[in-house]
C-alpha cells in the first residue's frame, strides 16, 4: 500500500521552515517554502498569517542550541526574546512569558500544575524526542486553563513513510577546566518506520549531568530544596504507534515516561548576596531523598481529515506528575505534637492526575470558500495534593478541578487580503475541596480547621484579530485574546491562619482572565524579513508572587504588562544568515489596592530586556557554524532594594558532516563571563542567601549522530 503524505504528519515542511523569527533555518538550497499548520491553534492556523505572533522552532534550531547547551529552559531562552534567562535550576519559578506563565503542553497535552504551581513543567521530556516546538505569544484560551501568558506545545517526533530507520546519539560536555565531577554524558537511539497500515516509533534517552562551575572555576551552589538539573541524571521512554484505516484518517496512540532525578552529591554553601558572593557546593549527601521530576503522558488521538467535508479530530489523553523538593527542618513543617521544634525534618512532594479530553471539528470552503468555522469542546479533570512525605501530612489537600469548555471560531476571509478571525469559549469550571485541617506552622496553634466546598466559575472569552496583506511582501496584524489561569490554589489553601474560613467564599481562589492585545507588521521582501509587535497584557484580578520571611506567597492584585517585540533576519547570500531580536517588558501592580498600578514587577515576576545577534554560516557543504550573542540589559526596581546588574553571553557551535554521521561542537558562555543569574539578582537576592547564584561559565559540548 502506498504511503501518502499526510501520513508524515506534515513533518517535512515543517523542518525546512521558518518564517520570520528569531530561530533561523537551514543555509542550504531551499524550495519554495509551504504553508506551516501550527498545531497549537485548534483552528489550524498558519505560521506568518496569524493576528497573534507564533513562533515555530524546527528541529534543526534545537539541535543547534542542544550543540550549545542541555539546559532545555534556556534553549527556549535563546530563542524567545521575551521568555525570562533560565535559572539554569529544576525549577522554573519565575521564568516567565511575556510577564506571565505559558502552558506547557505535549502534543496538546497539559503539562502544567497551575493547582499547586510546582513550577517545573519545563523538564516532562527529553528534547530528543520533540520535532519541533510551536509558541503562541500572549494570553490564549485555546487550550484552556493556564495560558496567560502563551502556549509552548513540545510535537513530538512521528514516524515517516519508507523503510525501517534508526538514529543514535552520544553527547559530552565539561567545563573549560575539565573535572571529572564538572563531566555529562548523554545517550539517545531511536527506530521508526511503517508496516502495512501500522506507523511505530520507539526511543530512549539517557542523560547525566554533572557540576556546575562558574567563569572563575567555582562549583556554582546547588539548590538542594527546589531541585537541580546540575548533579542529576534522567531518562525518557517514547512509545508511538499509528494505525491507518484509509488514507483519511488514522489513530495514534503516544506514551512518554520522563525522570529527572539529582544525584544528592553536595550541598549548598549560602552566600551573601548583599555583599555580593553567591552560593557554592561542598561535598556531601542532604538528608532525604534527592529532588526529582517524574511524568507519565498518554495520547490516544483519531484525525479523519475528510469527514463529508469536515476535519475531526478527537483526544483522550491522561498525565500524571510527580514534583519532590528537597527536605530540611524548615520552619514551614515544624509540630511539636512529632518532634521538637526546630528539629523535625520533611520533604514535600506535588502530586497530579489529569484526565481529559478534547473534540476538534472543522469545517473550510463555506460561503463560496470565504468562510472557516471551527468548534468543539475540551473537558478536564486535574486532582492535584501536595504531600510531606517523611509525616505523612497533607499540606495541600486533595483538590479537584472540573472543567468543560465548549469554543467557536470563525475565520473570514472577505478580500484576497483580508483574513477576519473570531471566536468565543465559555468555561465552566469546578473546585471541589473537602474540610481539611492546616498544619500546625501556619498559625502555631495546631492549625486551623477549612471548611470545604465547591465553588464555581463560569467566564466567557472572546478573541477577535485581522491580518492585512497591505503588498505582496507587507503585511499588517491585530489582535485581542483572552486568556483563562487560576492561582496557586495549593499555596492559598495551605496559607490559611484564620479560622473559621470557607473554600466556597475564599476571593483568592477566583480565576485569573487575562486582557492580551497586539498589533504589529511583518514583512518578508527578497533576503530580509522583519516583524516587530507591541502588546498588553492586563488582569484586573491577577497573581502575583510575593516573598514574605523567604517564603512566596500569592497577591491577587490588578497588574498591567506591555511590551515590544521585534526580530529581523538578512540572508546575505547562500551561505550566510544574519538575525537580530530585541525585546523590551514592562509590568507594574496594584500593590495598595485603590484600583491603580503603582509598583514595578520584580524579577521573579518579569523578564529583562534582551537583545540577541545570531550569525548562521555554511562553509562548505560539510562544515556549518553558528554564532548567537544574548545582552540583558541593567534595570532597576523602585520601591524596593532589587537592582539587575545586566550581562551578555557568547555562545558557538560548529557542525561537520563525517562520512558516516556528523559531529557537532559548541562552546556556550566562550568568554567565560561570570555572572550572577537574573533571577538570583532580581527576585531573591534580599531575601535568600543561599539561592544567590552565578550563572555557568565556559563549557564545551561535543557530540556525535548518526542515522542508518
Amino acid at each position: 500500500m502506498l504511503r501518502q503524505p499526510g501520513r508524515n504528519f506534515g513533518q517535512k515542511s515543517l523542518a525546512a521552515t521558518l518564517l520570520v523569527a528569531l530561530a533561523g533555518p537551514s543555509l542550504a538550497d531551499e524550495p519554495t517554502l509551504a504553508a506551516v499548520t501550527v498545531s497549537a491553534t485548534r483552528a489550524g492556523g498558519v505560521a506568518g498569517e496569524t493576528p497573534q505572533k507564533i513562533t515555530i522552532i524546527s528541529r534543526e534550531d534545537i539541535e543547534r542550541q542542544l550543540a550549545i547547551t542541555g539546559d532545555q529552559a534556556q534553549v527556549l531562552s535563546n530563542l524567545l526574546p521575551s521568555y525570562s534567562p533560565s535559572r539554569q535550576k529544576l525549577s522554573n519559578a519565575g521564568e516567565t512569558f511575556r510577564g506571565r506563565n505559558p502552558l506547557f503542553l505535549i502534543d496538546g497535552v497539559p503539562q502544567s500544575t497551575p493547582l499547586r504551581d510546582s513550577s517545573r513543567e519545563g523538564y516532562t521530556i527529553d528534547l530528543s524526542m520533540v520535532e519541533r516546538i510551536e509558541i503562541i505569544h500572549g494570553a490564549s484560551a485555546e487550550h484552556g486553563l493556564g495560558a496567560t501568558g502563551g502556549i509552548i506545545n513540545f510535537v513530538t517526533r512521528g514516524a515517516r513513510a519508507g523503510a525501517v530507520r534508526q538514529h543514535a546519539g552520544i553527547s559530552f560536555s565539561a567545563p573549560t577546566s575539565y573535572t571529572s565531577e564538572g563531566a555529562g554524558y548523554k545517550l539517545d537511539y531511536r527506530v521508526e518506520g511503517n508496516r502495512d497500515n501500522w506507523d511505530y516509533l520507539a526511543a530512549a534517552s539517557w542523560q547525566t549531568r554533572g557540576l556546575f562551575y562558574d567563569g572563575q572555576g567555582t562549583p556554582i551552589g546547588v539548590d538542594n530544596t527546589q531541585g537541580d538539573i546540575m548533579d542529576s541524571k534522567s531518562h525518557d521512554l517514547m512509545l508511538k504507534l499509528g494505525y491507518w484505516f484509509d488514507d483519511n484518517q488514522n489513530l495514534a496512540l503516544t506514551v512518554n515516561q520522563f525522570r529527572l532525578v539529582g544525584n544528592n552529591n553536595y550541598l549548598n554553601v549560602p552566600g551573601n548576596a548583599r555583599a555580593g558572593i553567591a552560593a557554592v557546593s561542598v561535598k556531601g549527601t542532604p538528608q532525604g531523598a534527592a529532588p526529582q521530576n517524574d511524568a507519565l503522558t498518554t495520547s490516544l488521538a483519531y484525525k479523519h481529515a475528510n469527514l463529508d467535508d469536515n476535519e475531526l479530530g478527537i483526544q483522550l489523553y491522561s498525565q500524571r506528575f510527580r514534583a519532590r523538593f528537597g527536605g530540611s527542618a524548615s520552619t514551614s513543617f515544624q509540630d511539636p505534637r512529632i518532634a521538637p521544634v526546630g528539629t523535625l525534618f520533611d520533604q514535600s512532594q506535588n502530586e497530579s492526575e489529569k484526565l481529559g479530553a478534547k473534540l476538534t471539528l472543522k469545517r473550510d470552503g463555506l460561503i463560496d470558500n470565504h468562510l472557516m468555522l471551527t468548534g468543539g469542546f475540551d473537558v478536564l479533570q486535574d486532582t492535584t495534593r501536595q504531600t510531606l512525605l517523611a509525616t505523612d501530612r497533607a499540606w495541600v489537600p486533595e483538590t479537584r478541578f472540573r472543567n468543560f469548555a465548549p469554543f467557536l471560531q470563525a475565520e473570514l476571509r472577505p478580500y484576497k487580503r483580508v483574513k477576519l478571525l473570531a471566536g468565543v469559549r465559555r468555561e465552566y469550571a469546578q473546585l471541589d475541596v473537602d474540610t481539611f485541617q492546616t498544619i500546625w506552622s501556619t498559625n502555631k496553634a495546631n492549625g486551623v480547621s477549612v471548611a470545604g466546598g465547591k465553588p464555581s466559575f463560569a467566564e466567557t472569552l472572546f478573541n477577535t484579530g485581522i491580518v492585512l496583506d497591505a503588498t505582496d511582501w507587507a503585511q499588517l496584524f491585530a489582535s485581542y485574546a483572552q486568556g483563562f489561569g487560576m492561582p496557586d490554589v495549593g499555596r492559598v489553601l495551605r496559607g490559611i491562619k484564620t479560622p473559621n474560613q470557607s473554600v466556597a467564599d475564599f476571593l483568592d481562589l477566583k480565576p485569573i482572565v487575562t486582557d492580551n492585545r497586539e498589533v504589529g507588521v511583518r514583512i518578508k521582501r527578497g533576503p530580509v524579513g522583519f516583524e516587530v509587535s507591541y502588546f498588553e497584557s492586563n488582569a484586573d484580578l491577577g497573581s502575583r508572587l510575593v516573598a514574605v520571611g523567604g517564603v512566596y506567597q500569592v497577591s491577587r492584585e490588578k497588574t498591567e504588562i506591555n511590551g515590544v517585540e521585534a526580530s529581523a533576519e538578512w540572508k546575505v547570500d547562500d551561505a550566510h544568515r544574519l538575525k537580530v531580536a530585541y525585546a523590551k517588558v514592562r509590568g507594574r501592580s496594584d500593590t495598595d489596592g485603590n484600583g491603580a498600578v503603582d509598583t514595578d514587577l520584580d524579577g521573579a515576576n518579569i523578564s529583562p530586556d534582551r537583545f540577541t545577534l545570531g550569525w548562521l554560516a555554511r562553509w562548505t557543504a560539510k562544515l556549518d557554524t553558528q554564532v548567537q550573542v544574548n545582552h540583558f540589559f541593567d534595570r532597576n526596581f523602585p520601591k524596593s532594594e532589587l537592582n539587575f546588574r545586566g550581562y551578555s553571553l557568547v555562545d558557538a557551535s560548529m557542525g561537520y558532516q563525517l562520512p558516516v554521521g556528523r559531529l557537532a561542537v559548541g562552546v556556550e558562555n566562550v568568554f567565560n563571563t561570570d555572572y550572577v543569574t537574573y533571577y538570583s539578582q532580581s527576585a531573591d537576592s534580599t531575601t535568600r542567601d543561599d539561592r544567590y547564584f552565578k550563572g555557568r561559565g565556559r563549557t564545551f559540548t561535543v557530540g556525535y549522530q548518526v542515522n542508518f
